[in-house]
C-alpha cells in the first residue's frame, strides 16, 4: 500500500510519521520513568516510616516497667501517650493487632472504638508469618486512588512476636502528576513545532523532486466520478509525460461515459440489498407468529383453570415478535440506522426463554441453570439472534428423523453463553469457514443474510459467535456476551 502511494506523499507521511514515532516513544519512555519513579518513592517512604515507627515502639519496650507480652501491649503503648506523639511527629497513622489479629490499639482512638478496621484477613497473617523479611505489604485501589498497607511484627527485648504493626499509607501522586503534565505540555509543544518543520521541508523536497510530475498529479488528484473532469494539455512534454497524458485523456472520456450507468447502478444495487435485508427480517418474527397462532386456535381450552395464564404467555410472545417487526419498520425508516440499537439491562434467560417459547416444536428444550444474568443488550436484537440460530436449527433436521434441539443459557466467570445444539444434517468442512459471510447459504431458497447479521449483532455489542459442526450429526452455535456489572460489584 505504501509503495502504491506518490513519491510526494511518501515523503511527508515518512518524515511526519518520524517526528510523531519520536514524540511517541520520549512519552511512553517519560511517563513510564515518572510512575517507576513514584512507586520506588512511595515503597522507600512507607519503609522508612515503618522503621522510624519500630524504632519508637522498641525505645518504649525497652523502658518500660510492665511486662513486655501481648496482653500488656495496649497499656506499655498507651502509657503517657507516647505511641500518639510518635504517631504525631512522624506523621503517620497505625494500627496495632494481637497475633491473632484482633484489634488492640489505634492512632485514631475513634477507629479503634468503631473498630472499622475489624479483625486482621488470615491471608495477611499468613502472608505476614510465611515472608522471610517478616514484612507483608498490601496494594489495594479505591476510587481511583492507590493504597499501601505495611504489617509487621512487634518483638520483644528476646526477638519473640507479640503484636503486628500494621501503618496505611495513600500514594499521594498529585505533585508528580502534576509535575509530569508540565514536562509533557512542553515536549508536545516542541514537536508540534518540529512538526511543522518537518511538513514545511516535506514540502520543499517534494515539490522540487516532482515538478516535472506536478501538472499530471493536481489533476489526477482532482479526478472524480461525480463530476465533469477537465483533460490535461502541456506543451511540449517528454514522451514519458506524453503517454501518462495521453492515458489519463483516454480515461477521462470513458469515465464520462460510465459515470452516469455507474451511478444508477450503485443506487439500484443499495437498495436491493435493503430491500432483501427487510424482507429477511420482517420474515423471522412472522413465521413462529403464525405457528404459535396455529397451535393456540388447536390447543387452547377456555374451560381450563389456566387459561388465562397460557393467554398472557401468549400474547407476550405474539407482542414481542410485533416489537421486533415494529423496531424493524422504523429503522428502515431511517436508513443509516438500521437496525436501531437501544441497550437495557436485561435478564438474558428470560428473554431467551420467551424466543424459544414461539417455535411449537416440541423437541426443542430449554436449559438454563440461573434464574437471572443480566446483560446490557438490546431486547429485539438478541431476539432476532435466537430467533434466527433456532430457525436454522429447525430446517437442518431431516425430516425422516426424530429431532432434538437444546437451548442452554449459562455463565462463565464474566461472560455469557447461549448454546443452540441440533441433531440436524450439519455443515460441510468445506463450508464452515464461509458459514458467516453475507448471501452465503447451503439451502435451495433463501438469501443467505440471516448467520451473517447474526454475526453482525453479536460483535456490536462486543461478543462472540462460533460454531462447531459434525456432518449428518449435527451442529452447535454459541454465542458470547459480556455479563453486565453493576457498580457495587
Amino acid at each position: 500500500m505504501y509503495n502504491k502511494l506518490s513519491l510526494r506523499t511518501r515523503i511527508f507521511i515518512t518524515m511526519i510519521f518520524i517526528v510523531i514515532l519520536a514524540s511517541v516513544l520520549i512519552a511512553g519512555v517519560t511517563i513510564f520513568q515518572y510512575k517507576d519513579q513514584a512507586e520506588d518513592y512511595h515503597k522507600e517512604y512507607l519503609q522508612r516510616k515503618e522503621d522510624q515507627l519500630n524504632a519508637q515502639i522498641d525505645y518504649i519496650l525497652k523502658n518500660t516497667t510492665w511486662e513486655v507480652k501481648t496482653e500488656n501491649l495496649k497499656y506499655i503503648l498507651e502509657y503517657k501517650h507516647a505511641i500518639y506523639e510518635a504517631s504525631d511527629v512522624l506523621d503517620i497513622n497505625f494500627n496495632v493487632y494481637d497475633l491473632e489479629g484482633n484489634l488492640i490499639i489505634s492512632s485514631k482512638p475513634r477507629i479503634e472504638a468503631a473498630n472499622d478496621y475489624g479483625k486482621l484477613d488470615q491471608a495477611i497473617i499468613h502472608g505476614l508469618s510465611s515472608s522471610i523479611t517478616k514484612r507483608y505489604v498490601e496494594k489495594t485501589k479505591a476510587a481511583g486512588d492507590r493504597f499501601q498497607s505495611s504489617y509487621s511484627y512487634i518483638l520483644d527485648p528476646k526477638f519473640k512476636p507479640i503484636g503486628i504493626l500494621h501503618i496505611p499509607y495513600y500514594e499521594d501522586d498529585t505533585f508528580n502528576t502534576d509535575e509530569l503534565k508540565e514536562f509533557l505540555l512542553r515536549l508536545a509543544a516542541v514537536y508540534i513545532l518540529l512538526l511543522v518543520l518537518a511538513v514545511m521541508l516535506a514540502y520543499i523536497i517534494s515539490k522540487y523532486i516532482t515538478r516535472s510530475l506536478k501538472a499530471i498529479s493536481e489533476k489526477l488528484y482532482q479526478t472524480r466520478l461525480s463530476r465533469r473532469n477537465q483533460k490535461i494539455y502541456l506543451d511540449d512534454p517528454s514522451e514519458e509525460i506524453g503517454a501518462l497524458v495521453d492515458a489519463y485523456n483516454g480515461m477521462i472520456d470513458e469515465l464520462e461515459n460510465s459515470a452516469t450507468l455507474l451511478a444508477k447502478s450503485e443506487r439500484e444495487q443499495a437498495w436491493r440489498e435493503m430491500a432483501k435485508q427487510v424482507a429477511h427480517e420482517i420474515k423471522n418474527p412472522l413465521t413462529p407468529m403464525r405457528l404459535s397462532v396455529q397451535s393456540f386456535q388447536r390447543k387452547f381450552d377456555p374451560n381450563d383453570e389456566n387459561a388465562k395464564h397460557k393467554i398472557e404467555e401468549f400474547s407476550k410472545t405474539l407482542i414481542q415478535q410485533i416489537d421486533t417487526m415494529s423496531n424493524i419498520a422504523s429503522a428502515f425508516g431511517s436508513f443509516a440506522n438500521m437496525p436501531a440499537q437501544q441497550n437495557e439491562t436485561l435478564n438474558v434467560i428470560e428473554v431467551v426463554r420467551l424466543s424459544v417459547d414461539i417455535f411449537n416444536e416440541d423437541y426443542i428444550s430449554f436449559i438454563a441453570d440461573e434464574k437471572e444474568i443480566t446483560a446490557k443488550l438490546d431486547r429485539t436484537q438478541l431476539i432476532r439472534v435466537i430467533t434466527n440460530l433456532v430457525k436454522n436449527a429447525i430446517q437442518a433436521i431431516p425430516e425422516d428423523r426424530e429431532g432434538k434441539i437444546v437451548v442452554n443459557v449459562y455463565s462463565e466467570k464474566d461472560t455469557i453463553k447461549i448454546s443452540i445444539a441440533d441433531n440436524g444434517i450439519g455443515i460441510a468442512e468445506e463450508n464452515q469457514e464461509k458459514i458467516f459471510e453475507p448471501k452465503f447459504t447451503t439451502k435451495t431458497s433463501g438469501m443467505g443474510l440471516g448467520l451473517g447479521m447474526v454475526k453482525n449483532i453479536v460483535e456490536t455489542y462486543n461478543g462472540h459467535i462460533c460454531m462447531s459442526s459434525v456432518l449428518d450429526k449435527g451442529t452447535v452455535f454459541t454465542v458470547s456476551f459480556p455479563k453486565f456489572k453493576s457498580h457495587s460489584e
